[in-house]
C-alpha cells in the first residue's frame, strides 16, 4: 500500500500547485495524472500553446502589414508553419519539464495514469492503489459538445486540434464566440484562413463589459473576422470533397442558410472532467452540471476530499485554480487560507488584447448601485501615439461616494499587463483617487490608469 499525506488527482494549475504547496509545507505528497507531462489542459494543450502561436502568428502580421510604417522594409515574407508549430512544442516542453524538476526539488511523487475512487481514502491507478489521509481533487475540464456535431478533430476539430493543424484551412467556421473560439480565430485568420464566427447570443463575449465588447467586436471585424451573430447551428455534414457544410439559422430572420468550411472548430466552452472517477459512488455530491459540490473551505461532502480549480463552479481560468491551490493548502496547515473572487482577472488575449476586474457596468445598473465612470482613449496616450498602438481605452468604474474601486476595464495592446495594477488596488482596498495621485512614470501606458482613475475620482484629467 502506498500511503501518503496528500494526495491530488490533476497535474493543471490547480492541482501542480497544490501538490508543491503541500510538500512545501511538510507534507508526504503525491500527484497523479493521466498525462505523461505535468501542466494539465493549460500548459499542453491550452494556454500556453495558444498564447504562444497568438504571438507568433502577430509577429507574422507585422512584418507583412506594419513595419513598412516604422521604415524597414522586407520583401517575401512567407509561413512556415511546421517551424512555427515547432516553436510552440518547445515553449510547452520547457514548462511542462519544469514543473517536472519542481516535483522532484520538492519531493512530490508523480503518478501517471487515469484516478479511481476506490472509497473515501484510497485510490486505484492501474494496477496500484493509493490512500491519503486527504485527497484534493483537481482534474480540471474537458471541451464542450454538441449533439448536432461531433468532434472528430481532422474535419471537426476542437481547441486541441486547432493547436496543431499542419496547414492553414482556406476556411474556417469557429462556433462560439468566447475566449477560446476567438483567440484561435484570430490565430488563423492572421496566418492567411477566412474565418467565420458562428455565435447563438447576440453579442460576443457575455462576461465582458458592453461596452468594451462593442468595441472589440468592431475591430475584430475590421482585422477581417466574418461574424454570424444569433445565429443557432442546425446541422453539419461532411461532403465528397472533403469540406463541412453546415446549416445554420438566423434566429432574427428564422431563414436558414448553408456555407461550407475546409475546418470547423466548436469551442462553445468547458465542462467540468468528473466522469470516470468513480465519485458519486462514493458519495461525492455533484450539481447539474458535473461541477463538485464544495463548501467556503474547498471541502466535498466526504471530510477528508476537497476539489479545486475547473471542477467547482466559477470561472473557468488558469489563475483561478491556481489561487485556490494556495488557499486550500493554507486551509488544510490551518492558515486562514481566502480568496477574493470579485478580484479574478480575466484576458483574452487577440490584439487588440481585453481585460477586466470586478463588476461590468450591467451587473452595477442591475445591483443599483450609484457610481462615476472614469473613461480615458489610448489614442491621447503618449506611450500609445508613439508606437502606432492607439487602439483602445482604459474604463474604471468607482462608487459615486468612497470612490472604492468597483471595476475596471482595459482594450488596447498590453491590456493583460495592465490590470494588475487594478487587482492589486482592488485588493488593497484603494480608490480611483489613490490611482489617480499616484505618480506613474512617462511616457507609459500606465499613465492611461492614472488619467482614468482621475476622471472617476474627480470629472476631468489633464489629457482629455
Amino acid at each position: 500500500m502506498n500511503k501518503y499525506d496528500l494526495i491530488v488527482i490533476g497535474g493543471g494549475p490547480a492541482g501542480y500547485v497544490a501538490a508543491i504547496r503541500g510538500a512545501q509545507a511538510g507534507l508526504k505528497v503525491a500527484c497523479i495524472d493521466k498525462r505523461q507531462s505535468l501542466g494539465g489542459t493549460c500548459l499542453n494543450i491550452g494556454c500556453i500553446p495558444s498564447k504562444r502561436l497568438l504571438h507568433s502568428s502577430k509577429i507574422y502580421e507585422n512584418m507583412k502589414e506594419e513595419v513598412d510604417k516604422h521604415g524597414i522594409e522586407i520583401n517575401n515574407v512567407t509561413l512556415n508553419l511546421k517551424n512555427m508549430m515547432a516553436g510552440k512544442e518547445e515553449a510547452v516542453n520547457k514548462l511542462t519539464q519544469g514543473i517536472d524538476f519542481l516535483f522532484k526539488k520538492n519531493k512530490v511523487d508523480k503518478i501517471t495514469g487515469f484516478a479511481k475512487f476506490i472509497n473515501f481514502n484510497q485510490i486505484k491507478v492501474g494496477e496500484s492503489i493509493y490512500e491519503a489521509d486527504r485527497i484534493i481533487i483537481a482534474a480540471g475540464s474537458i471541451p464542450s459538445e454538441l449533439n448536432k456535431i461531433k468532434i472528430d478533430e481532422n474535419y471537426i476539430i476542437s481547441s486541441t486540434g486547432a493547436l496543431s493543424l499542419n496547414k492553414v484551412p482556406k476556411s474556417l467556421a469557429v462556433i462560439g464566440a468566447g475566449y477560446i473560439g476567438l483567440e484561435l480565430g484570430s490565430v488563423w485568420q492572421r496566418l492567411g484562413s477566412n474565418v467565420t464566427v458562428i455565435e447563438y447570443m447576440d453579442s460576443i463575449v457575455p462576461t465582458m463589459d458592453e461596452d468594451i465588447a462593442n468595441i472589440f467586436y468592431s475591430y475584430l471585424q475590421k482585422q477581417g473576422l466574418n461574424f454570424r451573430l444569433s445565429h443557432e447551428l442546425l446541422s453539419s455534414k461532411i461532403l465528397d470533397n472533403k469540406q463541412i457544410e453546415l446549416k445554420i439559422k438566423d434566429l432574427q430572420s428564422n431563414k436558414t442558410v448553408k456555407q461550407k468550411f475546409d475546418k470547423v472548430l466548436l469551442s462553445i466552452g468547458r465542462k467540468p472532467a468528473s466522469d470516470g472517477m468513480g465519485l458519486q459512488d462514493i458519495g461525492i455530491n455533484l450539481d447539474e452540471y458535473g461541477r463538485i459540490i464544495v463548501d467556503e473551505k474547498y471541502q466535498t461532502s466526504l471530510a477528508n476530499i476537497y476539489a479545486i480549480g475547473d471542477i467547482i463552479a466559477g470561472p473557468m481560468l488558469a489563475h483561478k485554480a491556481s489561487s485556490e491551490a494556495e488557499a486550500l493548502i493554507d486551509i488544510l496547515v490551518g492558515k486562514k487560507g481566502q480568496l477574493n473572487y470579485n478580484a479574478i482577472p480575466s484576458v483574452v488575449y487577440t490584439s487588440p488584447e481585453v481585460a477586466w476586474v470586478g463588476k461590468t457596468k450591467k451587473e452595477l445598473d442591475l445591483c443599483k448601485l450609484k457610481y462615476s465612470t472614469g473613461k480615458f482613449k489610448f489614442s491621447s496616450n503618449s506611450r500609445s501615439k508613439v508606437t502606432g498602438n492607439i487602439i483602445g481605452e482604459v474604463k474604471v468604474y468607482s462608487e459615486e461616494v468612497t470612490k472604492k474601486i468597483l471595476g475596471a476595464h482595459i482594450i488596447g495592446e498590453n491590456a493583460g499587463e495592465m490590470i494588475g495594477e487594478f487587482v492589486v488596488a482592488m485588493e488593497m482596498g484603494a480608490t480611483a483617487e489613490d490611482l489617480a495621485l499616484i505618480c506613474h512614470a512617462h511616457p507609459t501606458l500606465s499613465e492611461s490608469v492614472k488619467e482614468a482613475s482621475s476622471i472617476s475620482a474627480y470629472g476631468n484629467t489633464i489629457h482629455s
